[in-house]
């Protein structure tokens, strides 16, 4: 059931009532916000929808997503394939509805009398789950050019440092 594509457009609230669980996958190529910024759009995502109702009777639904993408490593420029997996509790609630009376540890999902589209849903979900700066394990990481050089000596350093001259003024007394 994990290769079915999931759905695209969802009414929460009903699917809540009947305690409804979708899993499925969306091709990567699909998402194309997400695929801006990955190395290339191979790939699909696997997500697990469990919609229910809380004590509150409040509609919630979590999501497990899981998938592989390739990014260009920043320390050695090279490809890094990086798991992304998030998850995420959602309490769906009328558009303007006060959110105050809701439990932590929900996010909380404005969604007026139009369906739910879940595909967007996991392109937003899987878009805030990207590494900010995305690199290899360091242990993993190729040297970048270069950076095998020595450290410059000492004596270099304090030859080619510019202030050294204001060093020897401070400690002249005739000045």
């Amino acid at each position: 059931m994990l290769n079915d594509p999931i759905p695209p457009h969802v009414d929460p609230r009903k699917l809540a009532d009947r305690g409804v669980s979708i899993e499925g996958s969306v091709p990567l190529a699909d998402l194309e916000r997400l695929c801006d910024p990955l190395s290339d759009n191979v790939g699909t995502v696997q997500a697990k929808f469990d919609f229910e109702r809380d004590e509150q009777g409040t509609v919630v639904f979590h999501t497990d997503l899981n998938v592989d993408v390739k990014m260009v490593c920043q320390r050695c420029l090279e490809l890094v394939t990086l798991p992304i997996h998030s998850e995420c509790t959602y309490a769906v609630v009328k558009e303007g509805a006060n959110t105050q009376s809701l439990p932590k540890g929900y996010d909380v999902l404005e969604l007026g009398e139009d369906p739910l589209d879940l595909q967007a849903l996991v392109e937003e979900e899987l878009l805030l789950a990207l590494p900010i700066v995305p690199a290899h394990h360091p242990e993993e990481c190729q040297q970048p050019a270069g950076a095998d050089e020595p450290e410059p000596s000492e004596d270099e350093v304090k030859r080619s440092n510019p202030f050294s001259v204001l060093a020897q003024l401070k400690r002249d007394p005739n000045v």
